[in-house]
């Protein structure tokens, strides 16, 4: 990971939302504002909380769901103790912009590459701008395990590593074993077309526990867990929800597994690649997007990124979702509404232009680029139409 970042140093964690804690706590005091996409996962919304900080929701670019610096007033980011980017889908923030604030205003820039691996922007790889990035092994490598915390300053290594080590929760048998497992028993279900069953034995490991989009924010037990914070344990039962060991310390099988599957990355990437590519041709509103103004520097002729999932814009997201469920193709990684709405002003401070990231969130259909050829036969023949960006109220660029 240190030849792909340029030979940043980077410390192994067992999760992405495990890392963005410890980068948090290291770099921000308690108390401070963090400027974030609120077309997240609201799984971070609490890693946040936890690390003792208020989220600061950011105004959205509607073509492709990226930060848009330009809508965020002066006021806000004198007020912010850090930003944090999403690299939402692998599509890149505009990085060298917001590096450019932070250096104006002497504050940390954190990357959240949880999406983005392989994602480039202004010429170098997301996780190169920040003090500190934070990767997720479970995404394209499908590992669903383990990430890397990577640095611009290797002298903090020590500290974190320490920290990180304190946090950690020992090494569980029957853990390790439900994580080598699971992948054999989810195939076998699926090749037999048990997709159901899969799901639900899957819940009834609890490794899953979402019934909504959303997961429920019980906010009189946020409001208590609050007066905790900065730390994890209050929050645990928000944090690990999709990941139960998501600060757990690996054994050998789980690393075992998780280092052949890196192995394979450059050919997993060069997949996402070729199917981002196709599904950005499709005529779905995201040709105008990617690679995107985001990807300062970029035009259409570069290549294009190689997308976790590539974002249609549909008029009608449930139809769609219902069209490729026919197919058995799952559409996941939806997040809608956005934080602002779902958490409400006792818990986030909201977008100062909303509407773009509302239009964007609930138009968006999250396309895994290995499907693109039968996901994009499905949307046409089943007559999903494009949503345009171009009439969002106060998003037009």
């Amino acid at each position: 990971m240190r030849g792909r970042l340029g030979g940043r140093e980077c410390l192994y964690v067992p999760s992405c939302r495990f890392g963005l804690f410890l980068a948090l706590r290291h770099w921000c005091r308690p108390g401070g504002k963090v400027l974030m996409s609120p077309v997240n996962d609201d799984v971070i919304l609490f890693v946040v909380l936890a690390a003792g900080l208020r989220p600061v929701q950011a105004p959205l670019d509607p073509r492709d769901g990226s930060i848009d610096p330009s809508a965020v007033p002066e006021s806000v980011w004198r007020d912010l103790s850090a930003v944090l980017t999403t690299n939402l889908y692998g599509n890149p923030d505009p990085a060298p912009e917001l590096r450019g604030h932070c250096d104006r205003l002497g504050i940390p820039l954190i990357e959240d590459a949880a999406h983005a691996i392989g994602s480039t922007v202004g010429g170098r790889p997301v996780g190169t701008y920040g003090e500190a990035s934070v990767f997720s092994l479970s995404k394209h490598t499908g590992a669903r395990t383990g990430g890397f915390l990577a640095l611009a300053d290797p002298a903090h290594r020590a500290e974190l590593a320490a920290a990180r080590d304190a946090l950690l929760h020992p090494t569980r048998p029957t853990a390790e074993l439900v994580h080598l497992v699971r992948p054999y028993a989810e195939s076998t279900l699926r090749g037999l077309r048990l997709v159901g069953a899969a799901r639900a034995a899957v819940r009834r490991l609890g490794l899953e526990e979402r019934e909504e989009i959303r997961m429920p924010l019980r906010a009189e037990e946020l409001a208590r867990a609050l007066t905790s914070a900065p730390a994890l344990d209050p929050f645990h039962s928000w944090v690990r929800v999709d990941m139960h060991d998501y600060r757990l310390r690996p054994g050998a099988g789980r690393l075992r597994r998780t280092t052949r599957r890196f192995g394979r990355l450059d050919d997993v990437l060069a997949t996402h690649r070729t199917g981002t590519a196709l599904l950005l041709s499709g005529g779905y509103g995201t040709a105008e997007a990617f690679p995107g103004r985001a990807a300062a520097g970029a035009s259409p002729a570069d290549p294009p990124q190689p997308l976790y999932r590539v974002p249609l814009l549909v008029e009608d997201r449930n139809a769609a979702v219902a069209a490729l469920a026919r197919r058995r193709i799952t559409t996941g990684y939806l997040y809608d509404p956005p934080l602002d709405s779902y958490a409400g002003a006792a818990f986030t401070d909201p977008s100062p232009a909303p509407e773009p990231a509302a239009w964007f969130a609930r138009h968006a259909l999250p396309v895994d680029p290995r499907h693109a050829t039968e996901a994009l036969t499905v949307l046409r023949g089943a007559g999903i139409r494009p949503a345009r960006p171009s009439m969002v109220p106060g998003g037009s660029r």
